[in-house]
């Protein structure tokens, strides 16, 4: 394991103690960002802690985070989504995660997903495999599913009404009635499940850069394939598919009957929260 990763499984554990005594109280101070997504309190606080520790671990790198912007400049960027699912946070759901990346030249080379509510993490770095753990669990490496058929696929994704605003609504059903099993897990959840082997294919129509960075690398490692819309291997074009490979261009033939939605500029992503 690199130093890199071993900083981002730190911040993890920076973000886990912050965020996981909160989720779901009552008391939760919540404002609605200009986008109309929800933002709390201890998303704010968490990727605050967090640009702290980068700052005196890494002074010169670049930070981007999806609640207090960019800062810093260079080859090397860090990437945070504080909490990862804000609306599941709010409501006691425990499918929420801080999501950590590092990219560097471009390339997204250490991915960290750490979902405490449910007990479990996800990490991968460039060429060192994708692995998964947990208080109470070993840590064992993951792989993407062997399935070659759309009609024997697991398939997951967001907010069926999403597609619906891309003009996808009958894609993404004609895809639904094509497969074995559809559910809405939605978030981070649908592509960590594809890196697992558990489920074969994760659809997100509108995506920022802060919530698909750390899946990259994590289903890449995993063996899987992970695109835009547009089937380009990026993390910044506003949509997301991740699949166990095999099924990668029959998603996207499946889903190309309607344009894909406008690229964002690079960097950025769409504006959309989760």
């Amino acid at each position: 394991m690199g130093p890199d990763l071993e900083l981002a499984l730190e911040l993890a554990d920076t973000a886990d103690a912050l965020t996981l005594t909160r989720a779901g109280s009552p008391d939760l101070r919540v404002e609605v960002k200009t986008d109309l997504t929800p933002v709390t309190e201890v998303d704010r606080a968490a990727e605050a802690a967090l640009r702290a520790v980068l700052a005196r671990a890494r002074p010169g790198h670049a930070v981007m985070g999806e609640e207090l912007g960019s800062s810093g400049a260079g080859p090397e960027r860090w990437i945070i989504d504080p909490i990862d699912g804000t609306k599941n946070y709010l409501r006691g759901v425990p499918v929420w995660a801080t999501l950590i990346a590092l990219e560097r030249r471009g390339a997204m080379v250490v991915g960290v997903v750490s979902a405490p509510a449910l007990g479990r993490r996800w990490w991968a770095e460039a060429g060192g495999g994708a692995w998964v753990g947990g208080p109470g669990l070993a840590s064992r490496s993951l792989a993407v599913s062997t399935t070659a058929r759309l009609e024997e696929a697991f398939l997951s994704y967001d907010t069926l009404t999403e597609f619906d605003g891309y003009g996808l609504g009958p894609a993404i059903l004609d895809l639904e009635r094509r497969c074995w099993r559809t559910r809405g897990l939605g978030d981070f959840w649908s592509h960590v499940l594809v890196a697992e082997g558990a489920v074969d294919v994760a659809v997100e129509p509108e995506a920022s850069l802060w919530d698909l960075a750390a899946l990259q690398v994590i289903v890449t490692e995993a063996g899987g394939r992970f695109s835009d819309l547009a089937g380009e291997a990026r993390a910044d074009g506003g949509s997301a598919v991740s699949t166990n490979g095999l099924l990668h261009d029959a998603v996207l033939a499946a889903l190309a009957s309607v344009p894909p939605p406008a690229r964002r500029a690079p960097g950025g992503g769409a504006a959309g929260g989760r």
